[in-house]
């Protein structure tokens, strides 16, 4: 998808100047975006990831402040993540977790984080590369961001342990169980 822009008029430059005239003058500037040169599409990818990153960084080192709490909607069949088998068969594409009151163990790494939630009264550790996000919400703000998920790149596990393997622990010290909602019901209409 190659885009073109093109500069149509600029002011006069001076005495000796000419204007540009944007049909005929050898002066027209004309753009091209080559596909693979400025992936501006990926650029704010990156950017919005590191947004993400940074939040979750500072929940993990300070917990959640005042009433903020996260929607993360994310890629149960990207390769890296990491979910237990039974959630996996029941969202085999992708789930929607919530990061507000049953969470622990929030840990952050360049290219994923990982987090223990309860579901049915089992701890069980999810491992979330971030290039599988599709959407992370902070709904007590009004803040929502939407990802295109990506199943390449090999630098996942970079900074982190080479094998993560989901955990499952005996005991549930929240009271109560982890629910996953349907993300559906935050979408406009």
């Amino acid at each position: 998808m190659a885009g073109v822009a093109q500069l149509v008029r600029a002011p006069d430059c001076g005495s000796g100047g000419r204007r540009f005239d944007s049909d005929h003058s050898p002066h027209v500037v004309r753009l091209e975006m080559i596909m693979g040169h400025f992936r501006y599409d990926e650029l704010v990818q990156k950017a919005l990831i590191a947004v993400v990153r940074e939040v979750l960084e500072d929940v993990s080192a300070n917990g959640l402040a005042g009433d903020h709490h996260f929607y993360v909607r994310f890629r149960t069949d990207h390769p890296k993540a990491k979910v237990p088998n039974y959630l996996k068969e029941r969202h085999p594409e992708e789930v929607m977790i919530i990061i507000q009151h049953q969470f622990w163990n929030l840990k952050v790494f360049r290219d994923y984080f990982s987090v223990d939630l309860s579901f049915g009264g089992i701890q069980e550790t999810l491992i979330i590369p971030f290039s599988a996000l599709t959407a992370f919400v902070d709904p007590s703000v009004k803040f929502a961001l939407q990802f295109t998920p990506s199943f390449n790149g090999s630098d996942f596990l970079e900074g982190g342990p080479k094998k993560a393997k989901a955990e499952k622990h005996d005991s549930d010290p929240g009271n109560g169980e982890g629910k996953i909602i349907s993300f559906e019901s935050f979408r406009k209409k």
